[in-house]
């Protein structure tokens, strides 16, 4: 390896990436640049505003989630690592110079719904902790000696576990989502010992260039690839790439784009308060755009879809109650309808939805517009000549050209009134 204290910063990250890259089979290239830019951020938390989570999550066991969090714990900033601390412990260790919080087994803490409900204070503390000024307060002291103290949230942090976490942990992070070793994919052993000095040394020359341009950190507004939550989770990672200078500017917004992407796909709108717009949505294309659907027909299409979780609400799937329940938030309420085929019923507009939609949904490629739409002006039908390649008639002049005469199936001019000019006026004298 090249003498650290020799590299630019360009180089120190390119380094980092192909050392991470020696113990962990990342799932895409994408994949470690963001890894490492997260890491490499860990030292400009002074001039961050906010703090974004790295989240390591994996099908199964056996993923390589821990390992990766190995590697990190060793490159990182003043590392904390915890498997199941309390609250008040965390944030007791936090301070004015935060650490880097790492929570490895996290599904033993969000994995179910009866075990998440229970830590819901270590969730809001990570939620917290995403931006700055967002302190918890505690009583501190005893009898009347008590008094409120503030303790600090902010941190970056990193967790790993099987599944994903809570969306409004996932809505904050940074997202690798790793995968079982294939037989042909091999890596390095890693063993603290021998190698954690390597990430040692990359990560104290990290520190040495990032902690002497903090003031260039706090001013310095990058140019983002997206907007609002994305934007302020992923600004850290991109200004460090931009400082960085070579390639890594453009490699750091191309694995933005793409890990957003894949997230967007994978799990459509997040939770399914708002995955019931994407759905609605589907049910809406699959009818053709219809200007209103029944409640009935709408419900038929989301409980149809054997891979939504709707099916999961009740022997009959999802109710017209329920869904009443979770779009009312967006603004959506159904209402008397009068639809083509039959007399008054209740049912949804698609105009009350398309608000939401372009809120709370990802965009989709344009729909094709009804032919009956009354919303889109009328294409003006073409000319018969236009239409089978032959000039097109202005409908003022007579054409210049003679008529072609027609003829019967013995290739002899048909009758009157179909021949050319001349003959006509033969017959007719």
């Amino acid at each position: 390896m090249t003498d650290p204290a020799d590299m630019s910063p360009a180089e120190i990250l390119t380094e980092l990436k192909e050392t991470m890259q020696d113990y962990v089979i990342f799932p895409s290239e994408e994949a470690a640049i963001a890894a490492t830019l997260w890491t490499a951020a860990t030292y400009g938390q002074q001039a961050w505003q906010h703090a974004p989570r790295l989240v390591i999550t994996g099908p199964t066991k056996r993923c390589g989630k821990s390992r990766l969090m190995d590697v990190i714990y060793e490159a990182t900033h003043r590392p904390l690592i915890t498997v199941n601390s309390t609250v008040a412990a965390v944030f007791r260790s936090i301070g004015d110079d935060p650490p880097t919080l790492l929570v490895d087994e996290a599904d033993t803490i969000f994995g179910s719904a009866k075990v998440a409900e229970s830590n819901e204070e270590l969730r809001g503390l990570l939620n917290a902790g995403h931006q700055r000024n967002r302190p918890t307060l505690r009583v501190v002291g005893v009898g009347t000696e008590q008094s409120v103290k503030e303790f600090p949230t902010f941190c970056m942090a990193g967790i790993a576990g099987i599944g994903d976490m809570p969306d409004t942990i996932m809505d904050r992070a940074v997202i690798i989502q790793m995968r079982r070793r294939a037989p042909h994919e091999h890596v390095k052993p890693f063993r603290t010992r021998r190698d954690a000095p390597r990430l040692k040394t990359l990560g104290m020359r990290l520190a040495a260039w990032l902690r002497d341009i903090t003031d260039e950190l706090c001013g310095y507004e990058p140019e983002m690839p997206f907007e609002d939550r994305a934007a302020d989770t992923w600004e850290p990672l991109i200004i460090v790439a931009d400082l960085a200078g070579d390639v890594w500017p453009k490699l750091a917004r191309e694995a933005a784009l793409k890990i957003l992407g894949e997230r967007d796909e994978s799990d459509g709108s997040g939770s399914q308060e708002s995955r019931i717009l994407l759905d609605c949505r589907k049910a809406f294309r699959g009818a053709g755009w219809p200007a209103e659907i029944t409640t009935e027909d709408l419900l038929t299409a989301l409980n149809g879809d054997k891979e939504a979780p709707w099916a999961e609400y009740g022997p009959n799937g999802l109710t017209a109650r329920r869904l009443g329940i979770m779009l009312e938030k967006y603004g959506v309420r159904s209402g008397n309808i009068r639809p083509a085929d039959g007399p008054q019923r209740k049912g949804f507009l698609r105009l009350k939805f398309e608000d939401p939609w372009s809120r709370y949904c990802p965009p989709e490629p344009p729909r094709p517009v009804p032919r009956n739409d009354p919303s889109q002006p009328s294409q003006p039908s073409l000319p018969r000549s236009a239409r089978d390649g032959s000039d097109p008639w202005d409908g003022l002049n007579r054409p210049s050209k003679t008529t072609v005469p027609a003829l019967t199936s013995r290739n002899e001019l048909g009758t009157v009134g179909t021949g050319p000019n001349e003959n006509l006026t033969a017959e007719a004298s």
